[in-house]
This record gives structure tokens, C-alpha cells and sequence, in this order.
């Protein structure tokens, strides 16, 4: 028992030793949280209070779910294999896999990533002749998942107006386009899981008895639907111990309500709160800057992170004149980083928008310095993998209409467009699936049509009794994708992506228990779900997910399940020794020696679209918050007086961010030519800036329009405040401003009315 909980500090201790009831743990950045929620679940092992089998603990990524159930088998002498731990969507999946008959699913229905989604919804606004400008299938994606994330039916979403009843619309037939092919999205899991459980009453009490401990990583992420579901699965006796950071919530575009952690400590009647605030991994300037920063947010459970590495290397600012020169700045300031012996790998570049990564990508190439763009395409999602997963889906589900349509004339075998309108045709009338359709369509187009279903059932036949990794490179083969990839002039890389799929069918065999020769494809007659069966006392037979997947799905049916699920948890630091550039977003969750966060400008960081309403500049704040506490050691602020993005020069004000930073904790690189008031650099609230460049002033007079103002201007308007000219249109009479007002946002202003000062 000491050897499992030494070296925690008082307030982990605390967490991890509390008593068998609900309890929020507000865990700061870089505050031991995982080690705290696995050593949770050890302890409780450990001292009997629950079973390994009683545990439900519930991550946002498999990445963290995977580092849980690693440092578990390390704790403790125990087989985490069946154990409850994973996503939201993972655990979801296997629920539904084991009861797949109450949730109306059929056994071996197939898993719909977000590629497949669009593709899917694309087909429905075809078939039903919907304008795709008036309601893009993107457009229509988000609305059918926002709705489906608060645990909305068609049916059940309020629409006022013709174009928003057209949406629901959509929603219901793309429900219905979903089962009748036997698939599902992301969002449907977790809805119909929910579904499933709120009316199935013996199951419901079957799970709540069970899982008398529920933890949750990353509880902020909850979504309202994911919130109902963990109440649901908790009913009114399990112990729910909530780990999250409301400072670190920064997906409300996702769905995600930070609300969530007042209104479970309100409605759990949590007695322990308990605050996670010695940070292991930055130094105190840089956690100075994210606490000061933080604290002019409201509605905060409230905390401040502390360090007992001494304050380390003062935040660094550097204020520059141009993104190209903010780019020359980083590579300057990262060589002599590596010059002092750091690896690049542990040296991140953060923006904002995806759109500011290219003139830095520039400079790196240009320099000859390996980087590595994080959050690339990963490789479920490659093409030639789609393609490969796509024909393995067939042999699982031969009605699965997205992937007969990816593959039904890849490679090419002489299936045009209007053979595949007498297809759809065909299947509309009967209300069948583009398979069941093939033997209505006659003449040429049906005897091609035909060769494709009998090359699917000719491989379903051929490997019938074989493993998944020898069905996976039979398939490969006859299909035609090797052959075709070996006659692209470019295609070694995809062959090689391909043969890797039969390596990841191997792994995946032997991790979840398969067993090596276990066959691939399993009849419904043939399921290794038989035994698994559980009589309840009301005499209620359910079938019982207690083992790994192994025991309720073929392992093809497996397979493709994880290929969807996977969210692939790219690594920024692995592989080459490379600088490591990422959007703000996709850095939540790592660390770094050192770190560029750039782009800090009105408009831009904090993002012009938050500016409307409070709870959107305090969002921002949240992500400038992640990115400062990704640091360990050292920590650069830079921002730019002109920016190119999307073909137009932007004329910047520095972010409100560096106004709610501590002096004491700032080192301004700038040089210290304090610039006069008149001049076009000259910032509201400027410390100190880059010496004019020369012939800037002349840059600066060709804007001049004949009203008197030029564009780079400072001015101050008695409503707004300071501000600076971005924009002159007219002249004359006619003549107005587009002034960037910063925390008062973007304003066009009249010049002949609007009574502005130049500062």
C-alpha cells in the first residue's frame, strides 16, 4: 500500500485515498492527473473496495486510455485487458455491440468516420435532388451532430422557419438512410447508447450495480449529451470522481460545456473538492503568466499553479513588423536553442489559425530545419487505406452503400456514372440496399455491375476460415488495389501503407485476444458470443460485455470497428528530430521545452468571430492559457504590425492578452526605440517596437487617401477607444474607415460624422 501511493504530494494523496463518494478534482496543467486517476483506480483494487470488472473510467483519447491501462498493469498484478477503460465512443461501441438486438442494430454494424459521414450525407442530398449551396453537406453534418450532442431526434429539434425544417428534415431521412445500411456515426453511439439504457430499465440497473466507481478524464470536454449518459450510467449509488481543468475548456465548438463541472458539483452534492495546483512541469515566470492571465476570467471554480523549479527564464516578446520577419525571428531564436543543446523535437511553433503555418513552413524549408507539421492525415484515413477498408466492410456488410460507392469502380472497371444511376434508381424502388439492387439493372451495366458483387463474394469465400491478417492480404490482392498502386508512377508509398494494414491486422489479433488462427469473418450462427448470456432475477436475459471484444465480435467486425474509432493520436514528438508546428488547439495535452506562441494580434488571437459576446473572448483566453502552460522552460510571445492571410494585408494591434500578462514576468526582445506618437507603427498601449524599416513612412503615405486619415493610422474615437486604420474606402464626402478598435472589435466608421483624434 506505501509503495503504491509514495511520492504523491499531499493534495494527490488526498484525492486518491477520498472516500467512496463523487468528488471533482480540479487538476491544473501539468498537475499529475493521469497519475492521479490511475492510482485512484489501483488504490481502490488494492484495498478491495471494488473489482477490477466495477470500474467504468471513461478518457477523450485512446492515446489515454491505452497510457492508463499501461501504468495500471504496472501498479498492480492484474489482466487490464477486459477492464472498462476507454473513450466515450469506445466504451459506447462495445455496449452496443453487446446488445446489439435491443439497440435495433444489426450485429455486425459498421462504424461511420467523419470522411464516410460526409460521404454519406453527399449521397442523400443526391438522391433527394437538395440544392448542395443552399444546404451544403458540411453545413448539413454539423447540424445533424449538434443536435445528435444534445440528445436530439429529428423529431425533437425545433425548427421556425422553411430552411431549418428542411434541415430536420435531412436529419430524419439520414437516420433512416443510416439503418437501413447498418451503420452508424460518432454521435449515434453515444445517442443510441443512451437511448438503449434510458428505456431499458433491467439493463440500466444491471450497469449501475456493476460500476459502483465511474471516473472521468477531462471533464470539462463533456458535451450535454455525454454529460445525461454519465449521470445515467452513475443512477443514484455509484461514486463519479471527475478530473477535469475548467481553465482548459476550449471546445465549445465541439459541443463541449464547461458549465458541466458547476452543475455536476451542484447535482452529485459533491462534499470533496480538491485542487491539483503543483505543477511538475513549468517554471514560475511562465506559470505567473498563465494564472495572471487566467484569473480576468468569470465564473471560475478558481485555482493557481505553482512550481517548486524557481522562476526559471522570463517570458519572452518580440514584436516585429511583418509575418515574414516574425518567421526569420523564430528560426533565429530556435537555432540558438539548438546551438545550446535543445532538440528541435522539444521546440513547438503555436498559431492560432492553420492559415499562419505557411510563410513559417517557408522559412524552415528555406533554412534547410527538419520540422514536422503536427495533426497530418493520419492513416486510417489515407486513400488508399479508405480503399482497402472499404472492401473489407463489404465482406462484413454487404449493404453498407458508402463502401460498395468508394469501391464499386476503384480500380477502375468500366462502371460509369449513369450505370450507378440505374443502381441508386433500382434500389430507391425497392427500399433495398446498391447490392441487393445489382440483379435489377440489365444489359452491360449490369453484367459489369454483377462481376463486382461476384468478386466480393468470391473473397468472402476464399477466406472464410482464414485470420484476419491472411483475409486482410487476399482481399488486397484481388481486388485489384496492389496491382494498381504498382503502375502508379508514385505509388511505393501507398503500397507500403497498404502492407502495413496487414502488419496492423496482426497486432491488432494478438492485443485483443483473438487468438492467431481465429477466422475473420463469423456467421451469426457461429458467434463467440455464445455463453455470454446473463439471466437477470426478473428472469430478463441480457447478453453481458464483461470480456474484450473477442467475446461479442468476429474480429474483421472488430477491426473495422477500431480502424473507425482509431483516432490515431499522432505523436508530435516522435520520429525525426524535428521542430514541431501546431494549431494552439491540437497542442492541449503535450509539453515542451520550448515554445513560440505567435500571431498574438486583435483580430487573429484573440479570433475576430469571439469578439461578439463575453463567453467568447473568455474561450480565447482559455486556449491562450493551454498554449502558455505547454512550456516547461522557455516561453516566446511574438505579434506582427502587418499580416498576410487569405490574399489581404492585415494592419494589427497587439492581443489584449500581453495587457493581462505580469510585468515581472515579461522580458520585451524589442528593440528599445520607443516610437513617436505620430508615427504609423506607433501601437495604443505600445511599449516598445521594431525600428521602422526604411521607406516604411513612404509605404505608408502611398495608403493616404484624400480624406485626410491613412491607412496604419492610430486614432481614438470617444466610444470605442484607441483604435488603428485597417481601411479606407471613397473619398470625400463619401469617404469611411475600417478601424480594428481591438477589444471593441472591427467598426466601420463615416468619416465626415464619426469625430476621431489621431493619436
Amino acid at each position: 500500500m506505501q509503495n503504491l501511493l509514495h511520492n504523491l504530494n499531499p493534495e494527490q494523496l488526498a484525492a486518491v485515498t477520498l472516500p467512496a463518494q463523487s468528488a471533482l478534482i480540479l487538476a491544473g496543467a501539468g498537475s499529475g492527473k493521469t497519475r492521479v486517476l490511475t492510482t485512484r483506480i489501483a488504490w481502490l483494487i488494492q484495498t478491495g473496495q471494488v473489482s477490477p470488472s466495477g470500474v467504468l473510467a471513461v478518457t477523450f483519447t485512446n492515446k489515454a486510455s491505452k497510457e492508463m491501462l499501461a501504468r495500471l498493469s504496472a501498479m498492480l498484478p492484474i489482466n487490464t485487458r477486459g477492464m472498462w477503460i476507454g473513450t466515450f465512443h469506445g466504451l459506447c461501441n462495445r455496449l452496443l455491440r453487446a446488445h446489439h438486438k435491443d439497440a435495433g442494430l444489426p450485429q455486425t454494424f459498421q462504424i461511420l468516420d467523419s470522411q464516410d459521414q460526409l460521404s454519406a450525407i453527399k449521397r442523400l442530398l443526391k438522391a433527394m435532388n437538395v440544392d448542395d449551396e443552399k444546404y451544403p453537406a458540411r453545413n448539413v453534418m454539423y447540424f445533424i451532430n449538434g443536435a445528435k450532442d444534445q440528445g436530439l431526434r429529428a423529431h425533437e429539434v425545433e425548427a421556425n422557419d422553411d430552411y431549418n425544417r428542411k434541415f430536420v428534415e435531412l436529419y430524419d431521412l439520414y437516420d433512416q438512410q443510416c439503418q437501413r445500411e447498418g451503420v452508424v456515426d460518432f454521435a449515434e453511439l453515444l445517442l443510441r447508447t443512451y437511448e438503449l439504457m434510458s428505456r431499458n430499465q433491467p439493463l440500466r440497473e444491471h450497469y449501475q450495480s456493476r460500476f459502483k466507481h465511474i471516473l472521468v478524464d477531462e471533464f470539462q470536454d463533456t458535451n450535454d449529451l455525454q454529460y445525461k449518459w454519465l449521470k445515467l450510467m452513475a443512477g443514484q449509488h455509484s461514486a463519479v470522481f471527475a478530473v477535469g481543468d475548467d481553465d482548459q475548456s476550449i471546445y465549445a465548438f465541439r459541443g463541449a460545456n464547461v458549465g458541466n463541472m458547476s452543475a455536476f458539483e451542484r447535482e452529485f452534492k459533491v462534499e470533496n473538492l480538491i485542487k491539483l495546483e503543483q505543477n511538475y512541469r513549468s517554471h514560475g515566470h511562465i506559470l505567473d503568466s498563465a494564472n495572471t492571465l487566467i484569473a480576468n476570467n468569470s465564473k471560475r471554480l478558481g485555482k493557481n499553479l505553482r512550481t517548486d523549479a524557481g522562476h526559471g527564464e522570463p517570458v519572452r516578446i518580440q514584436e516585429v513588423s511583418s509575418d515574414l520577419q516574425e518567421a526569420q525571428w523564430i528560426i533565429e531564436e530556435a537555432k540558438s536553442l539548438i546551438n545550446e543543446g535543445a532538440l528541435r523535437s522539444e521546440i513547438a511553433i503555436l498559431y492560432r489559425s492553420n492559415a499562419q503555418s505557411r510563410v513559417i513552413e517557408h522559412a524552415l524549408f528555406s533554412n534547410g530545419i527538419p520540422y514536422k507539421v503536427y495533426g497530418g492525415q493520419r492513416y486510417f484515413e489515407r486513400a488508399e487505406v479508405k480503399h482497402a477498408i472499404a472492401y473489407l466492410q463489404l465482406m462484413d456488410n454487404l449493404h453498407n452503400d458508402s463502401a460498395f460507392l468508394r469501391v464499386v469502380n476503384f480500380p477502375t472497371r468500366g462502371i460509369g456514372a449513369r450505370s450507378l444511376e440505374q443502381l441508386q434508381d433500382a434500389a430507391r424502388q425497392y427500399g433495398i440496399s446498391l447490392y441487393a439492387a445489382v440483379p435489377f439493372v440489365t444489359g452491360k451495366a449490369g453484367a459489369v455491375l454483377g462481376a463486382f458483387t461476384k468478386l466480393i463474394e468470391a473473397a468472402r469465400f476464399e477466406t472464410q476460415q482464414l485470420p484476419l491478417p491472411e483475409m486482410v492480404q487476399i482481399m488486397l490482392d484481388m481486388s485489384g488495389l496492389m496491382e494498381h498502386y504498382r503502375t502508379e508512377k508514385e505509388g511505393a508509398d501507398r503500397i507500403e501503407n497498404l502492407e502495413q494494414l496487414v502488419n496492423a491486422a496482426t497486432l491488432f489479433v494478438s492485443e485483443e485476444g483473438f487468438g492467431a488462427d481465429a477466422p475473420a469473418l463469423l456467421g451469426p450462427q457461429a458467434s463467440a458470443m455464445a455463453g455470454a448470456a446473463i439471466t437477470l432475477a426478473d428472469g430478463v436475459e441480457i447478453i453481458d460485455a464483461d470480456a474484450q471484444l473477442s467475446t461479442i465480435m468476429s474480429p474483421l467486425s472488430a477491426f473495422l470497428s477500431h480502424a473507425s474509432l482509431e483516432a490515431g493520436d499522432n505523436q508530435a514528438k516522435t520520429g525525426q528530430d524535428a521542430l514541431q508546428l501546431m494549431t494552439v488547439h491540437s497542442s492541449k495535452g503535450l509539453e515542451f521545452d520550448a515554445v513560440f506562441i505567435t500571431g498574438l494580434e486583435e483580430g487573429l488571437f484573440p479570433h475576430e468571430n469571439s469578439q461578439q459576446e463575453e463567453s467568447g473572448v473568455e474561450e480565447e483566453r482559455r486556449l491562450m492559457y493551454v498554449a502558455i502552460t505547454r512550456a516547461k522552460k522557455r516561453l516566446y510571445l511574438s505579434f506582427s504590425q502587418t499580416r498576410m492571410l487569405h490574399g489581404q494585408t492585415r494592419y494589427n494591434m497587439r492581443s489584449r492578452f500581453f495587457d493581462e500578462l505580469p510585468d515581472e514576468a515579461l522580458k520585451w526582445l524589442s528593440p528599445k526605440i520607443q516610437v513617436q506618437k505620430n508615427d504609423w507603427f506607433a501601437r495604443p498601449k505600445a511599449a516598445w517596437v521594431d525600428e521602422p524599416q526604411a521607406g516604411a513612412n513612404n509605404i505608408a503615405k502611398n495608403f493616404k487617401r484624400d480624406s485626410g486619415w491613412r491607412i496604419g493610422e492610430n486614432v481614438a474615437h470617444q466610444k470605442f477607444g484607441e483604435g488603428v486604420i485597417v481601411n479606407i474606402e471613397g473619398g470625400g464626402d463619401n469617404a469611411r474607415a475600417q478601424i480594428n478598435f481591438g477589444k471593441h472589435g472591427m467598426k466601420l466608421l463615416d468619416l465626415t460624422v464619426a469625430k476621431l483624434e489621431k493619436v
